[in-house]
């Protein structure tokens, strides 16, 4: 088994072998490294990107060549350091990609590849065009990065800084997929409805991660500036993109470490070809250009995972989790303070929302009171997923009002209206497969925690951290899952995902659970094990609405139903009033109980 302290042997190992490696190099061999690294770097940004956050880019290349320029420009024409260029560079890229990333990021499907592959086109015709930067030309004689008064203008000084500037970008991105920020980026591809019920929001996350993956991109840049000491528009093209693409794609999409896999694949493959494609044709670079378009399509049908997941595939079973540990935290994250039994906790207030000409709530109102169970239920079509919605946020209502906590919430957003106190779980159930419990659970802090990306990338927010897994383990042990923290979510049966998700709405505080049909799907044994948390939460203060189709269950759980049909309020009542209703009867039980 490989545990965290074998993981860190490893990566020990890994370090000395390649700061001994320019020793049993050649020139050519150490600037093939270098070609390495600053790929490597870029596809890191990739595999954050596309990978983890599900936004694929043609484009990347242009934000190299932005601060391969930049830095060039600065340093030869104002004649100031390539430090200064590092700055310029990064701002000038970082500010490039917040701009591209606000007014792209928003589209969906297939439009957001395409839009990258449009700036990924301009920009190179954007260099190639421009006097100052040597129109096709490009600009020469960059001069060397100076550290104190050593000068790295060889291969092989530049090898340490290539591959320093790597080790730190590996650290700073694994440091970032294990914070607050990088649970809620590893939930991306859940959908925004998941992130907003956490209090974050999905385009705001989408566009740090574009930033930060620039950023990569741009440090690359300046790294390649100072040393080929030479740049010109061709570098960084789209080709180049697909390039960089295919080492994200090549290492495994899914894993930090397949950047350095598939730019070591990807760059050596490129050097063999172009050395044997000219002995097979005059045409080899355009045979080039197949035979990696060949080896892309076979990748996306065949191995979608790259070389990384095939190893987890054939390996996994052999590598431990590692789980962070275990912290006795003596100031516990702050918490709501629970209103007084009986106090009024959401009104709902002559709700009506139309699609169109179609009515699917009409003039419904009810409360929910603090320590209750509250039922909402309905014949199929009644209007209870709608009235669902317009509580927490998911669609604004046509007329009416909402107050929580004697707030009026109408209009708020689903993100908002979370951050006020407001947790929810989903009729599907939202969770991540390939996160584990623990980080399933914790990411239900996003809103009750602050540390952001720089904190995580340097690991200055490590006593949050502490407090958010030792909350999360203590809604683990509430649910009956402790001791489970490393299993991964997609492993679980449906009815413990169900128990999962609602630990991780807990880890939001709540001031008002909300449940969107928590026993569908679920065995008799799972029905009652969930019935008995619920009536635990109620004895602890926990105040829940609960949408449910199972009469038998809800029933037996519930202080009051509110029953819903055609988009109309029928009554409101106890279960024994509810049940012996003869238009209940008629319009939800068949007319017989």
């Amino acid at each position: 088994m490989i545990d965290a302290r074998t993981f860190k042997w490893l990566s020990a190992l890994v370090a000395l072998m390649l700061a001994l490696l320019p020793l049993l190099l050649s020139s050519f061999g150490v600037g093939m490294m270098n070609d390495i690294g600053i790929g490597a770097m870029v596809a890191l940004g990739l595999i954050l990107l596309t990978g983890i956050g599900g936004v694929t880019s043609f484009g990347q290349a242009a934000f190299v060549g932005i601060a391969a320029y930049s830095t060039a420009w600065l340093t030869t024409t104002m004649q100031l350091s390539p430090w200064i260029g590092l700055i310029f560079a990064l701002v000038l890229t970082g500010s490039a990609a917040l701009i591209i990333g606000a007014l792209t990021l928003r589209l969906g499907g297939h439009f957001l590849p395409i839009s990258t592959i449009a700036w990924g086109l301009s920009v190179p015709i954007v260099f190639s065009n421009m006097d100052a930067l040597g129109r096709h030309t490009g600009i020469s004689n960059i001069v060397p990065v100076y550290f104190l008064d050593f000068s790295l203008g060889t291969p092989e000084a530049m090898y340490y800084l290539i591959w320093a500037c790597v080790g730190l970008a590996y650290l700073f991105s694994k440091n970032l997929l294990g914070s607050r920020e990088g649970r809620a980026l590893r939930s991306l591809r859940g959908g925004a409805s998941l992130l907003a019920s956490v209090g974050a929001d999905s385009n705001t996350l989408r566009l740090k991660l574009f930033v930060f993956s620039a950023l990569l991109a741009g440090l690359a840049g300046w790294l390649y500036a100072h040393n080929n000491r030479y740049v010109s528009p061709s570098p960084f093209e789209v080709k180049a993109s697909i390039d960089f693409l295919l080492m994200a794609v090549m290492g495994g999409l899914g894993q930090l470490p397949g950047a350095l896999i598939g730019a070591v694949i990807v760059i050596l493959m490129k050097n063999y070809l172009q050395d044997f494609l000219p002995f097979i044709t005059e045409r080899g670079a355009q045979l080039e250009i197949i035979v990696f378009s060949l080896i892309f399509l076979l990748l996306l049908h065949r191995a979608r995972s790259g070389f990384c997941g095939f190893i987890l595939k054939k390996f996994g079973h052999r590598i431990k989790t590692t789980m962070p540990p275990v912290i006795d935290v003596t100031t516990p994250l702050a918490g709501r303070e629970q209103p007084v039994k009986g106090t009024r906790v959401l009104a709902v207030r002559e709700a009506t929302k139309r699609f169109g000409g179609l009515v699917a709530v009409n003039d419904v109102s009810f409360d929910v009171n603090a320590g209750e169970i509250v039922g909402l239920i309905g014949p199929n079509g009644a209007g209870k997923s709608t009235m669902f919605n317009l509580v927490t946020g998911v669609a604004p209502l046509t007329s009416g009002t909402v107050h929580f906590m004697g707030q009026d919430v109408t209009g708020e957003s689903q993100k908002n209206i979370a951050k006020r106190g407001i947790g929810r779980t989903f009729q599907h159930v939202k969770l991540r497969p390939n996160m584990t419990l623990l980080d399933n659970v914790a990411l239900g802090a996003y809103a009750r925690t602050k540390a952001g990306m720089v904190s995580a990338c340097l690991s200055t927010d490590r006593d949050e951290e502490a407090k958010i897994y030792y909350a999360a383990r203590l809604q683990l042990g509430r649910i009956g899952l402790a001791g489970r923290e490393h299993e991964l979510a997609g492993s679980l049966p449906l009815g413990t995902q169900r128990m999962l998700e609602i630990a991780r709405a807990l880890m939001l505080d709540p001031l008002l659970l909300i449940l969107d049909e928590p026993a569908a799907g679920l065995r008799h044994a799972e029905k009652q094990e969930l019935g008995n948390l619920l009536r635990q939460l109620k004895q602890q203060g926990v105040t829940i609405l609960i949408v449910e189709h199972d009469m038998d269950f809800v029933m037996k759980l519930v202080d009051r139903l509110v029953v819903m049909n055609f988009g109309c309020k029928l009554m409101e009542g106890k279960p024994a009033e509810v049940r012996c209703d003869p238009q209940v009867q008629a319009a939800y039980l068949g007319g017989t109980v």
